[in-house]
């Protein structure tokens, strides 16, 4: 009967489920951030005057953790007063231009977010690699 050594295997198993656990830890912080900073630009951009004087302070962001999974959800939220026009106001409808300012801070967010991205990668390498 042939037999195996595997404790190399093992052994780098454990790294990598180490620098799992890192790596959900501490995106969790990276998306946490990355929404935080999306809300607040999204709230600057919103407009809020006569008619949507409320509207702004709707927008809100969640965080959504799961194993092997970290979602930020950013938008106005469940409960706020004036949340429903969203989508009317970032979109317009035939009667009222659009006034874009989910998806700008999104896109502002965006090369951020990588970059952050791209620095937790190269820490978790140096840390295990």
């Amino acid at each position: 009967m042939d037999t195996a050594d595997v404790s190399e295997l093992l052994a780098w198993a454990k790294v990598l489920e180490r620098a799992g656990a890192d790596a959900q830890r501490e995106g969790e912080g990276i998306v946490s951030k990355g929404s935080l900073n999306i809300k607040k630009r999204a709230r600057e951009l919103a407009p809020g005057g006569v008619h949507t004087p409320y509207y702004p302070d709707s927008i809100n962001y969640d965080l959504i953790i799961e194993p092997g999974d970290i979602i930020g959800e950013t938008g106005p939220a469940e409960g706020r007063r004036q949340r429903g026009l969203g989508n009317i106001l970032e979109y317009g409808t035939s009667h009222n231009p659009p006034h874009p300012h989910l998806e700008p801070a999104l896109d502002e967010e965006e090369p951020r977010f990588y970059e952050a991205c791209e620095d937790l990668a190269a820490r978790l390498l140096e840390r295990y690699g």
